[in-house]
């Protein structure tokens, strides 16, 4: 961050403009947050637990899941808090490791669903030799590149971001430190900087999106080839659940970052990055539970091990008369 920067602290007032909805924004929130990380949780354990999930798709899954629950992470609690406090504060430190945090994880995440579309493509394309190309160590390589490639453009963004002078007014018209409402409180904002930042969003969002539907349009040839109406629904319902969620996350995310943005967008831009980043994350486990069979026996092997474990845990808490 530079010197010349004489703001020292920003104020996020995304939902200060409805002072009225703030309580009921608050108890909406604060369930879908609940619900969001009991949701991916319960998906994390119940791949973990069944032995018949230990596959590359569902250990992709698992990471996405993951991700998810960190993406919430790193801007939900803090929205939380802002909406009961009367001071809205937010240092410039803390602001550029928000976003740092968010921009990596959402990265992570679309990265991690390129790798899951390569997984199925590889799975259908050429099942013979699908488990020597997709062991255990190549999908975690996969997932540690998925981060670090994540991480890095983040990185890059938060650079541009905070080495400009932000010397005019000091208001988000946010709700979190996302890159347009704080770029546009800056001084020195360049052409330059708005392609460079398009440029690293672009290569995260339409690259991934890009791989992504190459690899269908693969899998798509590979499918209507085959002899068998069964082999081929088999094929297609495989991808299915993957494909509903890549449609939605890439429908919010390439509307709110790749579109021209102008101040009087914002508005619009946060009711948008409310359901990117409150209801998205819910659409995973979702999706993934509604539309597979799979899923659904090893979540209720796991809902049926919760419930028979809180009584024998009240059971031993409850002193015998």
């Amino acid at each position: 961050m530079g010197n010349h920067t004489t703001v020292s602290t920003f104020l996020l007032w995304g939902f200060s403009s409805f002072p009225d909805l703030q309580a009921l924004l608050f108890v909406m929130i604060f369930f879908s947050h609940v619900t969001i990380l009991a949701a991916n949780v319960s998906v994390m354990v119940a791949i973990r637990l069944s032995h018949n999930l230990h596959t590359p798709m569902y250990f992709f899954l698992c990471g996405l899941s993951f991700s998810e629950t960190c993406t919430t992470m790193a801007i939900i609690p803090r929205m939380l808090v802002d909406l009961l406090a009367d001071c809205k504060a937010i240092s410039l430190p803390e602001c550029a490791t928000q976003m740092f945090f968010f921009f990596g994880l959402a990265a992570n995440n679309c990265f991690i669903m390129a790798a899951m579309s390569y997984d199925r493509y590889i799975a259908i394309h050429n099942p013979l030799h699908y488990p020597i190309l997709m062991t255990h160590k190549s999908c975690f390589q996969l997932i540690m590149a998925s981060w670090m490639a994540g991480f890095l453009v983040s990185l890059c963004i938060v650079i541009i971001v905070f080495n400009l002078s932000f010397c005019d007014s000091n208001i988000i018209q946010h709700f979190f430190c996302d890159i347009s409402p704080v770029v546009c409180l800056a001084c020195d904002y360049t052409s330059h900087q708005e392609m460079a930042i398009f440029v690293l969003s672009a290569f995260v969002l339409v690259g991934s999106f890009v791989f992504i539907m190459m690899s269908y349009v693969f899998i798509v040839s590979t499918v209507v080839k085959m002899p068998s109406a069964k082999g081929r629904y088999k094929a297609f319902s495989t991808c299915s659940s993957h494909l509903t969620v890549v449609c939605i996350h890439y429908g919010f995310a390439g509307f709110v970052y790749l579109r021209p943005k102008d101040r009087d967008s914002f508005r619009e831009d946060m009711l948008m990055a409310v359901t990117y980043t409150v209801l998205t994350p819910l659409l995973n486990p979702i999706v993934y539970s509604l539309r597979n069979k799979e899923m659904q026996t090893a979540l209720r092997k796991v809902l049926g091990r919760t419930d028979r474990f809180i009584p024998q845990m009240v059971n031993k808490r409850t002193p015998h008369s």
